[in-house]
Protein backbone atom coordinates (compact mmCIF):
# COMPACT_ATOMS: atom_id res chain seq x y z
CA UNK A 1 0.00 0.00 0.00
CA UNK A 2 2.74 2.27 0.65
CA UNK A 3 4.15 1.87 -2.81
CA UNK A 4 0.96 3.04 -4.17
CA UNK A 5 0.88 6.17 -1.88
CA UNK A 6 4.86 6.70 -2.86
CA UNK A 7 3.57 7.11 -6.49
CA UNK A 8 0.60 9.36 -5.65
CA UNK A 9 3.37 11.63 -3.56
CA UNK A 10 5.80 11.49 -6.61
CA UNK A 11 2.46 12.49 -9.17
CA UNK A 12 2.05 15.27 -6.73
CA UNK A 13 5.67 16.74 -6.22
CA UNK A 14 7.10 16.29 -9.82
CA UNK A 15 3.93 16.57 -12.27
CA UNK A 16 1.71 19.03 -10.04
CA UNK A 17 4.60 20.65 -8.72
CA UNK A 18 2.98 21.06 -5.26
CA UNK A 19 4.97 23.20 -2.36
CA UNK A 20 6.40 20.89 0.25
CA UNK A 21 4.25 21.39 3.16
CA UNK A 22 1.39 20.01 0.35
CA UNK A 23 3.39 16.82 -0.11
CA UNK A 24 3.98 16.22 3.61
CA UNK A 25 0.05 16.95 4.29
CA UNK A 26 -0.86 14.10 1.70
CA UNK A 27 1.88 11.96 2.96
CA UNK A 28 0.60 11.82 6.67
CA UNK A 29 -2.94 11.97 6.00
CA UNK A 30 -2.72 8.78 3.01
CA UNK A 31 -0.11 6.85 5.70
CA UNK A 32 -2.90 7.46 8.47
CA UNK A 33 -5.14 5.72 6.35
CA UNK A 34 -2.56 2.95 5.62
CA UNK A 35 -1.82 2.32 9.30
CA UNK A 36 -5.65 1.84 10.16
CA UNK A 37 -6.14 -0.42 7.38
CA UNK A 38 -3.33 -2.57 8.35
CA UNK A 39 -4.60 -2.69 11.87
CA UNK A 40 -7.45 -4.22 10.53
CA UNK A 41 -5.89 -6.85 8.28
CA UNK A 42 -6.37 -5.27 4.35
CA UNK A 43 -2.85 -5.04 2.58
CA UNK A 44 -3.87 -3.80 -0.47
CA UNK A 45 -5.66 -0.60 -2.14
CA UNK A 46 -7.74 -3.34 -4.23
CA UNK A 47 -9.44 -5.08 -0.94
CA UNK A 48 -10.38 -1.07 0.18
CA UNK A 49 -14.25 -0.73 -0.60
CA UNK A 50 -16.63 2.58 0.36
CA UNK A 51 -17.59 1.11 3.30
CA UNK A 52 -14.42 0.82 4.19
CA UNK A 53 -13.61 3.98 4.05
CA UNK A 54 -16.75 5.30 5.64
CA UNK A 55 -15.44 3.50 8.37
CA UNK A 56 -12.14 4.83 8.73
CA UNK A 57 -13.62 8.32 8.42
CA UNK A 58 -16.21 8.15 10.99
CA UNK A 59 -13.06 6.55 13.28
CA UNK A 60 -11.25 9.80 12.43
CA UNK A 61 -14.32 11.73 13.17
CA UNK A 62 -14.60 10.72 16.80
CA UNK A 63 -10.57 10.04 17.44
CA UNK A 64 -9.23 12.32 20.40
CA UNK A 65 -7.00 15.39 18.83
CA UNK A 66 -3.84 13.76 20.18
CA UNK A 67 -1.25 15.70 18.05
CA UNK A 68 -3.43 19.25 18.47
CA UNK A 69 -2.97 21.64 21.63
CA UNK A 70 -6.55 20.39 22.81
CA UNK A 71 -7.69 18.94 25.92
CA UNK A 72 -8.34 15.13 26.52
CA UNK A 73 -11.17 14.48 24.09
CA UNK A 74 -11.33 17.07 22.20
CA UNK A 75 -12.01 15.53 18.94
CA UNK A 76 -10.83 16.19 15.36
CA UNK A 77 -12.22 19.76 13.87
CA UNK A 78 -14.19 19.41 10.58
CA UNK A 79 -11.37 20.88 8.79
CA UNK A 80 -8.95 18.00 10.02
CA UNK A 81 -11.73 15.50 8.62
CA UNK A 82 -12.91 17.41 5.37
CA UNK A 83 -8.36 17.26 4.62
CA UNK A 84 -8.48 13.33 5.43
CA UNK A 85 -11.41 13.40 3.11
CA UNK A 86 -9.72 15.25 -0.07
CA UNK A 87 -6.67 13.74 0.64
CA UNK A 88 -8.32 10.24 -0.09
CA UNK A 89 -10.52 11.43 -3.10
CA UNK A 90 -7.03 13.35 -4.98
CA UNK A 91 -5.74 9.41 -3.93
CA UNK A 92 -8.01 7.60 -5.66
CA UNK A 93 -8.67 10.32 -8.80
CA UNK A 94 -4.85 9.87 -9.43
CA UNK A 95 -5.33 5.91 -9.43
CA UNK A 96 -8.18 5.84 -11.36
CA UNK A 97 -6.73 8.15 -14.35
CA UNK A 98 -3.50 5.63 -14.26
CA UNK A 99 -5.31 2.41 -14.15
CA UNK A 100 -3.54 1.56 -10.71
CA UNK A 101 -7.25 0.67 -9.17
CA UNK A 102 -9.51 -1.06 -10.88
CA UNK A 103 -12.44 1.34 -9.46
CA UNK A 104 -12.75 5.11 -7.46
CA UNK A 105 -14.43 4.14 -4.31
CA UNK A 106 -13.89 7.00 -2.92
CA UNK A 107 -15.51 9.50 -5.04
CA UNK A 108 -19.34 9.23 -3.17
CA UNK A 109 -17.44 10.29 -0.28
CA UNK A 110 -18.85 13.63 0.94
CA UNK A 111 -16.74 17.01 1.94
CA UNK A 112 -18.29 18.18 4.93
CA UNK A 113 -18.96 22.18 4.87
CA UNK A 114 -16.35 24.26 5.83
CA UNK A 115 -17.08 27.05 8.16
CA UNK A 116 -15.71 29.95 6.44
CA UNK A 117 -13.04 31.24 8.51
CA UNK A 118 -12.29 35.02 7.76
CA UNK A 119 -8.67 36.42 7.46
CA UNK A 120 -7.29 38.55 10.35
CA UNK A 121 -4.86 40.91 9.17
CA UNK A 122 -3.05 44.04 10.48
CA UNK A 123 -4.45 47.21 11.02
CA UNK A 124 -3.07 50.95 9.29
CA UNK A 125 -1.38 51.25 12.73
CA UNK A 126 0.27 47.91 13.86
CA UNK A 127 1.48 47.89 10.24
CA UNK A 128 3.20 51.32 10.80
CA UNK A 129 5.08 49.96 14.35
CA UNK A 130 5.67 46.71 12.57
CA UNK A 131 7.29 48.35 9.51
CA UNK A 132 9.18 51.11 11.42
CA UNK A 133 12.92 50.46 10.65
CA UNK A 134 15.53 49.22 13.34
CA UNK A 135 17.40 51.17 15.50
CA UNK A 136 20.60 48.99 15.28
CA UNK A 137 21.82 48.73 11.04
CA UNK A 138 22.93 44.90 11.64
CA UNK A 139 23.15 42.77 8.91
CA UNK A 140 20.58 40.54 10.54
CA UNK A 141 17.94 43.58 11.35
CA UNK A 142 18.30 44.27 7.71
CA UNK A 143 17.42 41.14 6.37
CA UNK A 144 14.24 41.13 9.25
CA UNK A 145 13.55 44.76 7.55
CA UNK A 146 13.11 44.09 3.83
CA UNK A 147 11.39 40.18 4.66
CA UNK A 148 8.78 42.46 6.13
CA UNK A 149 8.68 45.26 3.56
CA UNK A 150 8.78 42.58 0.82
CA UNK A 151 5.84 40.54 2.53
CA UNK A 152 3.42 44.02 2.84
CA UNK A 153 4.60 45.44 -0.16
CA UNK A 154 3.67 41.95 -2.52
CA UNK A 155 1.54 39.68 -0.30
CA UNK A 156 4.11 36.83 -0.46
CA UNK A 157 3.21 33.41 0.94
CA UNK A 158 6.00 32.62 4.18
CA UNK A 159 7.29 29.43 1.43
CA UNK A 160 7.91 32.21 -1.58
CA UNK A 161 9.70 34.47 0.99
CA UNK A 162 11.99 32.19 1.86
CA UNK A 163 12.91 30.23 -1.52
CA UNK A 164 12.88 34.15 -3.68
CA UNK A 165 16.11 33.98 -5.10
CA UNK A 166 18.55 36.58 -6.46
CA UNK A 167 17.55 36.75 -9.88
CA UNK A 168 13.90 37.02 -9.41
CA UNK A 169 14.39 40.66 -8.17
CA UNK A 170 14.28 43.64 -10.54
CA UNK A 171 14.88 46.51 -8.41
CA UNK A 172 15.13 48.74 -11.60
CA UNK A 173 12.19 47.39 -12.68
CA UNK A 174 10.42 47.48 -9.08
CA UNK A 175 8.80 44.24 -8.99
CA UNK A 176 9.51 40.79 -8.50
CA UNK A 177 8.70 37.36 -10.26
CA UNK A 178 7.69 34.73 -7.96
CA UNK A 179 7.15 31.03 -8.12
CA UNK A 180 4.17 30.11 -6.35
CA UNK A 181 1.86 27.14 -5.79
CA UNK A 182 2.03 24.51 -8.94
CA UNK A 183 5.26 26.44 -10.01
CA UNK A 184 3.08 28.88 -11.51
CA UNK A 185 4.81 32.24 -11.88
CA UNK A 186 3.46 35.93 -11.44
CA UNK A 187 4.87 39.37 -11.45
CA UNK A 188 4.55 41.41 -8.34
CA UNK A 189 5.01 45.34 -8.11
CA UNK A 190 7.53 46.00 -4.93
CA UNK A 191 6.74 49.47 -3.84
CA UNK A 192 9.34 52.12 -2.62
CA UNK A 193 9.69 51.53 0.27
CA UNK A 194 10.41 47.65 -0.01
CA UNK A 195 12.88 48.55 -3.17
CA UNK A 196 14.40 50.41 -0.57
CA UNK A 197 14.86 48.16 2.08
CA UNK A 198 15.67 45.14 -0.33
CA UNK A 199 18.68 47.88 -1.43
CA UNK A 200 19.69 48.32 1.80
CA UNK A 201 19.91 45.04 2.92
CA UNK A 202 21.57 43.66 -0.35
CA UNK A 203 24.09 46.01 -0.31
CA UNK A 204 24.91 46.64 3.50
CA UNK A 205 23.64 43.35 5.05
CA UNK A 206 23.59 40.12 2.97
CA UNK A 207 27.44 40.45 1.94
CA UNK A 208 28.25 39.69 5.95
CA UNK A 209 25.80 37.12 5.42
CA UNK A 210 27.42 35.08 2.52
CA UNK A 211 29.65 32.07 3.34
CA UNK A 212 31.49 30.20 0.51
CA UNK A 213 28.69 27.37 0.55
CA UNK A 214 25.57 29.76 0.60
CA UNK A 215 22.76 29.60 -2.07
CA UNK A 216 21.50 32.67 -4.32
CA UNK A 217 18.39 33.20 -1.85
CA UNK A 218 18.22 36.60 -0.92
CA UNK A 219 17.49 36.21 2.35
CA UNK A 220 20.24 33.98 4.24
CA UNK A 221 20.65 33.22 8.24
CA UNK A 222 23.53 34.62 10.20
CA UNK A 223 25.25 30.97 9.19
CA UNK A 224 24.76 31.94 5.71
CA UNK A 225 21.78 29.46 4.91
CA UNK A 226 18.29 29.87 3.38
CA UNK A 227 15.77 29.91 6.06
CA UNK A 228 13.90 27.49 7.07
CA UNK A 229 9.91 28.06 7.90
CA UNK A 230 9.59 28.40 11.54
CA UNK A 231 13.26 30.04 12.03
CA UNK A 232 12.35 33.15 9.61
CA UNK A 233 8.58 33.40 11.07
CA UNK A 234 10.69 33.15 14.35
CA UNK A 235 12.36 36.51 13.47
CA UNK A 236 8.68 37.88 12.20
CA UNK A 237 7.10 37.24 15.49
CA UNK A 238 10.31 38.70 17.58
CA UNK A 239 9.93 41.88 15.19
CA UNK A 240 5.95 42.00 15.95
CA UNK A 241 6.94 41.56 20.03
CA UNK A 242 9.25 44.67 19.61
CA UNK A 243 7.15 46.66 18.44
CA UNK A 244 4.36 46.35 20.84
CA UNK A 245 1.73 44.39 18.54
CA UNK A 246 0.13 42.43 21.75
CA UNK A 247 -1.89 39.95 19.29
CA UNK A 248 -0.21 36.58 18.35
CA UNK A 249 0.90 37.01 14.64
CA UNK A 250 0.25 34.18 12.59
CA UNK A 251 2.08 33.52 8.96
CA UNK A 252 -0.65 34.69 6.94
CA UNK A 253 -1.15 38.12 8.89
CA UNK A 254 0.94 40.19 6.68
CA UNK A 255 -0.50 38.52 3.26
CA UNK A 256 -4.14 39.42 4.76
CA UNK A 257 -3.40 42.77 5.76
CA UNK A 258 -1.80 43.55 1.73
CA UNK A 259 -4.76 41.74 0.18
CA UNK A 260 -7.47 43.42 2.98
CA UNK A 261 -5.93 47.23 2.65
CA UNK A 262 -5.39 47.03 -1.37
CA UNK A 263 -9.28 45.76 -1.28
CA UNK A 264 -10.17 48.98 1.61
CA UNK A 265 -8.13 51.42 -0.89
CA UNK A 266 -10.62 50.72 -3.91
CA UNK A 267 -8.16 47.97 -5.88
CA UNK A 268 -10.15 45.63 -7.85
CA UNK A 269 -10.45 42.33 -6.96
CA UNK A 270 -9.51 40.52 -10.17
CA UNK A 271 -5.99 42.54 -9.99
CA UNK A 272 -5.42 41.39 -5.63
CA UNK A 273 -6.58 37.74 -7.33
CA UNK A 274 -3.77 37.79 -9.71
CA UNK A 275 -1.46 39.34 -7.29
CA UNK A 276 -2.23 36.77 -4.65
CA UNK A 277 -1.55 33.85 -7.31
CA UNK A 278 -5.10 32.61 -6.49
CA UNK A 279 -6.11 30.28 -9.18
CA UNK A 280 -10.03 30.75 -8.43
CA UNK A 281 -11.21 34.42 -7.85
CA UNK A 282 -13.91 32.30 -5.16
CA UNK A 283 -10.63 32.29 -3.21
CA UNK A 284 -9.84 35.85 -2.87
CA UNK A 285 -13.72 36.91 -2.43
CA UNK A 286 -13.10 36.05 0.89
CA UNK A 287 -11.66 39.56 1.62
CA UNK A 288 -14.88 41.35 0.77
CA UNK A 289 -16.54 40.15 3.06
CA UNK A 290 -13.49 41.34 5.81
CA UNK A 291 -14.04 45.11 3.76
CA UNK A 292 -17.28 44.62 4.19
CA UNK A 293 -16.60 44.28 8.34
CA UNK A 294 -14.79 47.36 7.78
CA UNK A 295 -16.72 49.25 6.51
CA UNK A 296 -19.89 48.29 8.64
CA UNK A 297 -17.58 49.32 11.98
CA UNK A 298 -16.47 52.90 10.56
CA UNK A 299 -20.32 53.47 10.04
CA UNK A 300 -21.44 52.29 13.69
CA UNK A 301 -18.38 54.62 14.91
CA UNK A 302 -19.02 57.42 12.49
CA UNK A 303 -22.63 57.69 11.59
CA UNK A 304 -24.88 59.67 13.70
CA UNK A 305 -28.04 57.15 14.04
CA UNK A 306 -25.23 54.41 13.71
Amino acid sequence: MENLVEEFLQYVRHERGESEQTQRTYAALLNRFVAWAKARGITEWSRVDLAGLIAFIQHERTRDATHQRATAGHKLSIESVYLQIAALRAFYRFCEDEKLLPVNVAENLTLPRRWQRLPHGLSDQEIAQLLEPPSSETPSALGDQAVLELAYASGLRLAELRNVRIEQLHLEAGFVTVIGKGNKERVVPLGRKANAALRRYLEVGRPHLVKSRSPASVFLTRRGTAFAASTMWKHIKKRARLAGIKRNITPHMLRHSFATHLLEHGADLRVIQELLGHASIGTTEIYTHVAGQRLREVHRRFHPRA
